[in-house]
């Protein structure tokens, strides 16, 4: 049946019920002739054509207002080998994302939570939120932390591994609920359908992230943060008229000086040294 002659059924369907529903309540005269009798069905046919197309329209519209920016999901994906994809999502929180992995998330966290899911590796340095708890889905768990800094290796469905860096994780498996609380210093590992905390062996996991690390049109204030937090002895600032201008650039293994130079020749800006803090302005 074309989508023609299914419009026109339930047309003619709407149209016996309302006819119906009218003669129930008296609210139609008796016919005198065929010639009313042909006006009349024409005319209710007509009202109940009207009826579904305005509540179809009605429809549409209370679909559209359901989906909210919070329910928007923004998908990031790298692609590129050896390489750290780096960003910063709205609540500051700072995602490093390994080759091969994908992380979906939304363009505004809900009121309640701050819920994301990862396919893959990635170093996650939460911000902290006691009232916005950070949510993370994988195929084998859920994660729930609250501020702290922590690396997943979920790359493969039978491999799950989680080493906290700093702060406390909870680790909730799905397929039979078990949980556990991962401090720092730990990591837990799936093994034969259970979780397994242990000391955590290799620190370098964590360094591993950030030696080639590219952004992508992320903004210049995240991009210095990120630097910065990787040398906490020198500083990158730059002025408030230039912390939204946006960048693509990849560094591999570079000093915070090298940094501030690259970005400069890039955005065609100047950088002036004050002890152990480059300064990126306007030239």
């Amino acid at each position: 049946m074309s989508q023609i002659e299914k419009n026109k059924l339930k047309t003619d369907q709407a149209w016996e019920q309302l006819y119906t529903r009218l003669e129930q309540d008296g609210l139609l005269d008796k016919p005198t002739s065929d010639k009313q009798i042909l006006y009349r069905t024409g005319l209710m046919k007509w009202v109940a054509a009207i009826v579904i197309l305005c509540v179809s329209v009605i429809t549409v519209i209370f679909l559209r207002q359901g989906r909210t920016p919070e329910t928007a999901l923004l998908t990031l994906h790298n692609n590129e080998a050896s390489t750290t994809l780096i960003t910063t999502l709205e609540d500051g929180s700072i995602v490093y994302l390994a080759d091969n992995s994908r992380l979906s998330y939304p363009k505004h966290f809900q009121r309640e939570k701050r819920e994301v899911s990862l396919q893959g590796n990635a170093l996650f340095d939460v911000s902290g939120n006691k009232a916005r708890p950070f949510l993370i889905e994988t195929e084998q768990a859920r994660i729930e932390v609250l501020g702290t800094s922590f690396n997943i290796k979920s790359s493969d469905k039978n491999i799950f591994e989680l080493a906290v860096r700093r702060g406390l994780v909870k680790v909730t498996l799905k397929k039979n609920g078990e949980r556990t609380l991962v401090k720092a210093g730990q990591t837990v590992s799936l093994l034969s359908d259970q979780l397994q905390v242990t000391p955590t062996q290799d620190n370098e996991q964590f360094s591993n992230y950030t030696r080639r690390i590219q952004f992508k049109d992320e903004k210049l204030v995240d991009i210095l943060h990120v630097i910065n937090l990787e040398y906490p002895k020198t500083s990158l600032k730059t002025t408030p008229d230039l912390e939204n201008r946006r960048l693509t650039v990849c560094f591999y293994n570079n000093s915070p000086a090298m940094v501030a130079e690259l970005i400069c020749a890039a955005l065609k800006l100047k950088c002036t040294q004050e002890n152990n803090t480059w300064i990126i302005s306007e030239p």
